[in-house]
């Protein structure tokens, strides 16, 4: 079973629904069956590498939300994530533009160094104090620590084509299954699920989905010669 999360670096409820999901796919009997496949989504993809402000500014301004509201929000969040087991710094946090974020992602997906690079970065920008926004020797530190080469790294950073195409294209499929904010999960291409749901709905879904795929139909054909961990059938001997 295959199952997609579409998210993005700068939602704190991604960092959190990454944490709950893991929760109960952890207790999922069929866990070592199923393949999590990580996809780009950028809440804010019109913001330039440059635009950097304080996260508590942002929100009073992208949202209406008075300062007193925006700090509330944030330790809530920090509580929420406490509960989880992570760490969050609910003040002093910068937002900014994932781009570059992403397409430093898809280059560790190319070397099945995504889930690391992901959880470092998570981790880079909600609980440690300085900031992943428009700071490429910060993402290049995060990228060789997750294991991949340093030279690679840069010349990512270096050329705004490089995997453009991949993080634009997942969007454009989050887009085509209905997501419209994140952390979005399919399963299977048949179930979806949306935000950071307590571990026991992320359980549930696991199952159902699981108990719901389709059995192997045989088609009509002949008896073949094929191997069994019985042994090989041999075919007698001609003449």
């Amino acid at each position: 079973m295959r199952v997609e999360i579409w998210s993005d670096i700068a939602c704190p409820w991604c960092y959190v629904g990454k944490a709950r999901f893991e929760k109960a796919l952890a207790t999922f009997p069929h866990r070592d069956q199923v393949e999590v496949v990580h996809r780009s989504f950028e809440l804010d993809p019109g913001r330039a590498k440059d635009d950097v402000q304080p996260v508590l500014a942002m929100l009073t301004k992208k949202y209406g939300m008075s300062e007193d509201q925006a700090r509330a929000g944030e330790d809530n969040l920090g509580a929420q994530a406490a509960a989880e087991g992570l760490d969050y710094r609910t003040r002093d946090r910068d937002h900014g533009s994932t781009f570059d974020l992403h397409r430093l992602l898809h280059l560790a997906k190319e070397h099945g160094r995504h889930d690391e690079l992901l959880q470092l970065m998570y981790r880079a920008n909600f609980a440690e104090e300085r900031s992943v926004y428009n700071d490429d020797e910060r993402l290049v530190e995060l990228a060789v620590a997750a294991g991949l080469d340093e030279e690679r790294a840069r010349a990512v950073l270096a050329d705004p084509a490089a995997y453009a195409d991949a993080v634009r294209e997942d969007e454009r499929e989050a887009a085509q299954l209905g997501a419209n904010g994140v952390p979005f999960f399919v399963l299977d291409r048949t179930y979806g699920v949306s935000g950071a749901q307590p571990a026991e709905v992320f359980a549930q879904a696991l199952t159902q989905a699981w108990g719901e795929r389709p059995a192997l139909k045989l088609l009509d054909q002949e008896d073949a010669e094929a191997c069994s961990p019985d042994g090989c059938a041999v075919p007698p001997r001609q003449g």
